[in-house]
This record gives structure tokens, sequence and C-alpha cells, in this order.
């Protein structure tokens, strides 16, 4: 089939093969440029892997210091005249291209929240691995099913008054007002059991007690900050009070990896678009703003120059990797910048559909959109009669 983009709302509802692969290979060919990650990790297992911070963690792993990887995502394979999810398509290049290498990479798709999942995990460690030196957690979900077979979901909304933001019509490249209503005490509360730290101290208690983490065993998570700008409806809403407890559950850890003189830790990161950074009011506006300042500044970061950065500098580097006052370490410093801050509040208040080429890089950021999803890669064949049927050879999870 020809697979064109059919954009709807926030969300693509196809996705290429061919530039999803591409994806990989450009991720996978700048971490090699980098060279050798000295005490990298030699065994990793990636909560979340195929695509975002989870995927760009697993290239730097694999490619940056030789790691054997595991991957746990909840994908979807093609289906009759439907493309597979675009993770589904990189996860399938990562493992063919990892295998080329040489290099272990097996895969799980499942629910990452259920228990069934876990104890498949723990059992592929177990069986092949022995032992991991480093848990990624890295998963984006919008719904989670409880043990006792209910779902929460998350929401992405203010708390305690509604807020006025704009977004991106993709499709039309103009932009649109959205308001959104303040959120209840009940969608806070779940939110939070979605998106927070809990089921990351699932994993790793799960973990200890099979007695799969290694000696000295780093566990991360991922969150986001971002600038005064967005806290609003970030760092002040929903999601901000979910990335709060992921600091409770960092805490919480602190002990149980002691016993394995290990340590968990959440890592800041910069703001890049994902899909569900697109569905954020205001949040497209501060990204394309941020694309634009920090493209000029020659400071600007793709998550696989993040996790490639991360694990260089920071997170197996000798010594202590610096922390802020909660204990996390800072990757959002060249974001938060004096020069690069001082550019987006110049500039907030005066984009508008007319002036949002000059001041802000929605070019950048259209295209930003468009890959996520494997479309717009020079040299993709997008006129090509393709196959949207790839096999990925996955481990059983239940």
């Amino acid at each position: 089939m020809i697979i064109k983009p059919r954009i709807k709302g926030f969300m693509c509802a196809t996705s290429h093969p061919s530039g999803c692969a591409m994806d990989v290979q450009r991720q996978v060919d700048y971490v090699v440029s980098q060279g050798q990650i000295s005490n990298g990790p030699a065994r990793v297992l990636i909560i979340g892997a195929s695509g975002g911070y989870g995927l760009a963690s697993r290239i730097s792993a694999a490619f940056g210091s030789n790691a054997a990887t595991i991957g746990v995502f909840f994908e979807r394979p093609a289906k009759k005249t439907h493309t597979a999810s675009p993770g589904w398509y990189k996860s399938a290049a990562f493992a063919e291209l990892a295998t080329e290498e040489g290099l272990y990479a097996k895969n799980i798709n499942g629910d990452a929240y259920s228990e069934e999942v876990k104890r498949a995990t723990i059992a592929l460690i177990k069986e092949d691995l022995g032992q991991v030196d480093l848990v990624v957690y890295s998963l984006a979900a919008p719904a989670r099913q409880l043990s006792d077979g209910s779902v929460v979901r998350g929401t992405l909304k203010p708390i305690g008054e509604p807020y006025d933001g704009m977004t991106i019509n993709i499709n039309s490249g103009e932009l649109r007002a959205v308001s959104l209503e303040p959120a209840n005490p009940e969608e806070v509360a779940d939110t939070v059991k979605v998106m927070g730290g809990e089921d990351w101290e699932g994993w790793i208690a799960a973990m200890l007690e099979a007695g799969v983490l290694a000696d000295g065993c780093i566990t991360t998570n991922y969150t986001y900050l971002g600038s005064k700008v967005t806290w609003p409806i970030y760092n002040h809403g929903t999601i901000g009070k979910a990335k709060e407890d992921l600091d409770r559950a960092a805490m919480a850890l602190k002990e149980p990896m002691s016993g394995v003189n290990g340590r968990a830790q959440v890592v800041v990161m910069k703001g890049v678009l994902t899909q569900a950074a697109s569905a954020i009011p205001g949040m497209p506006v501060y990204i394309s703003l941020l694309f634009k300042a920090m493209k000029q500044a020659g400071t600007h970061e793709g998550c696989i120059e993040q996790t490639t950065r991360l694990f260089a500098t920071r997170l197996f580097s000798p010594g202590n990797p610096g922390t802020d006052d909660e204990g996390r370490i800072r990757m959002d410093d060249l974001e938060l910048a004096d020069d690069i801050q001082a550019y987006i509040n110049d500039k907030w208040s005066d984009v508008n559909s007319t002036t949002q080429s000059d001041l802000a890089d929605f070019e950048g950021y259209c295209q930003a959109f468009m890959e996520l999803y494997g479309f717009g890669f020079d040299g993709a064949d997008y006129e090509a009669d393709v196959d949207p049927a790839w096999e990925m050879e996955l481990v059983p999870s239940g």
C-alpha cells in the first residue's frame, strides 16, 4: 500500500515503516559518531522503549556501550489496511540493527502496568542476562488498569483556574485557541496514578525481590519541569502533580536501592515534541519558540542527543553526577539558559498566525511532528508501494 499521513487532531492515524526505520538509523548514526561511552551500562531494561526518551535511551546504551537491552512496550502491529503504530516499526528497526551488530536485543509487547508483564520480564532477565545494571522507566500511557480490573485515566488539565492557550493545526499550520477547565480532585488523583511514580516503585520492588538488580544498579525516571510561561498548564497542572510524585518515589526507593548499592534517579530533560506535548495547550507555541531560540544559539537537542549526553557526562561519569536541591539530574540546563528563556519570554505574547513564521520555528515543529510517525524524511520514497506488515520477534508476555 502507499502510505500517506492521515492527521486527526493531535494524532496521525498512519505511520510509515521506512521513515520510522530511517529515524532509528539516524539516532544510531549519531550515537556511533560520539564514540563509546566510558563505564556505560552492560545490561539494560527499558520500560517504555518504543519512542521518545525511552527508545533514545535504548539506542544510546546499545550503540554507545554495546549493552544488551530488553525493551518493554505496548504497540500495535499492522492489521489488513491499517499500518502498525510508529513504536512498532521503530522497535522492529532497532532490533534488526542491534542484531546486525551482534548485540542482544529482546522485546516484550504488553501492558507494563500488569503483573504478567513484570513476571515475564524478570523471567527473561534471569534466563538470559542474570541481572541488569540500568533500569530506565520511560512509560507514557493515557490510562492504567489496576489490579482490581478498574481503569484510571490521566488528564492534561490546569488546577484551580481555567487555562486559555494556543495550539497548532498541523494540517494547516495555523494557530487556534484552546480553553481547558480545571481538573477536579479525582482527575488529579487519577493522573498521578497513571503518570506518577507508583508503578516505577512496583517494578523495582519486584526486581529487588527477584534478585535481578546488579550491584550498583541505577534506575532512572525522566521528568520535565519547563519554563515559567508553561507552568500554569504543565508544572502547576495535573501532569505537574504526577511529576512531583516521581520525586516522592525516588526518595521512597532510596533505601531499597541501597541494598544493592544502587540509586534511583529522576532526570529532568529538555522540552521536545512528543504526542502528548502536541495536545497540551500552550506547549506547541513554547516548543516552537524554544526550537527557534536553541537552533539560533546552536544548542538545540533532540531525544538522542539528550540521552547520549546524559549517559556520557552525568549518569556514568566518575564522581557525583551533579544534582539540584531535589536530588534530580538537570539535563534541561541548555533550555533554561538566560538567553534562551529571555527570547521566549520576550516573544511569548507576540506569537499569532501572522507572526508565527518569523518569531517561532513552526516549520521545525511540524517537521518534528511528522517525523514522530515516520514522515518527512529525505530519502524515503513516500510514493512507493510498501508492505505495512513488519515482523518482530517478541518474548511471550503472559
